[in-house]
């Protein structure tokens, strides 16, 4: 098993910025990437960006150039540096852990969710 643990959500006026951390403890050998999903309501569940255990990442194209994926392997944490936020990043976003390289399999090993709301 593993657990994960959200932090770093908030309200922020477009424009602005957050940080989103998520903590991984437990059985984590048996990942070697996490992701970042949100879901908005009315919405399916996307995957935003993913970074893997040799530090690769990827973004859905409505991130690209605004948010960056990190990870501190000492720390088996996670970020994600949200920049230039725009009302439509408003969603309740995930953490997740699973295993890639060039891809991403989600685990079923989620974070709680913590509410990212941009503001007009």
């Amino acid at each position: 098993q593993v657990q994960l643990v959200e932090s770093g959500g908030g309200l922020v006026q477009a424009g602005g910025s957050l940080r989103l951390s998520c903590a991984a403890s437990g059985s984590i050998d048996s990942i070697n990437a996490m992701g970042w999903y949100r879901q908005a309501p009315g919405n399916q569940r996307e995957l935003v960006a993913f970074i893997t255990s040799g530090g690769s990442t990827n973004y859905v194209d409505s991130v690209k150039g605004r948010f960056t994926i990190s990870r501190d392997n000492a720390k088996n944490t996670v970020y994600l540096q949200m920049n230039s936020l725009k009302p439509e990043d408003t969603a309740v976003y995930y953490c997740n852990a699973g295993r890639g390289s060039g891809y991403y399999r989600p685990l079923d090993y989620w974070g709680q969710g913590t509410q990212v709301t941009v503001s007009s």
